[in-house]
């Protein structure tokens, strides 16, 4: 258990990032599933929007820390090649 002042200013100081990365780990996650609904919908032009608007949200949750940039870019190549797929078809 935090004993001295300094550790008990540390330990609100991770809870209070703690909730920021999960609100914005959740909206990434939001734009990714609005995403999926457009694919599975089957319309181009949403899933086009979808995808750029997902794209922009994860790249900044990437500079935001709150995942690995190689994770962040793994995600946007499989979104991409889901909407290639998707167009080409």
């Amino acid at each position: 258990m935090a004993n001295n002042p300094g550790a008990k200013k540390a330990i609100r100081k991770i809870a209070a990032r703690t909730e920021v990365n999960k609100a914005r780990r959740t909206r990434v996650r939001t734009f990714l599933r609005k995403f999926q609904e457009a694919v599975a919908g089957g319309d181009a032009g949403a899933a086009k929007t979808a995808f750029v608007e997902a794209q922009s949200e994860l790249m900044r949750a990437v500079s935001k820390g709150v995942v690995h940039k190689n994770t962040g870019s793994r995600k946007v190549s499989r979104l991409a090649a889901q909407l290639k797929k998707m167009s080409a078809a």
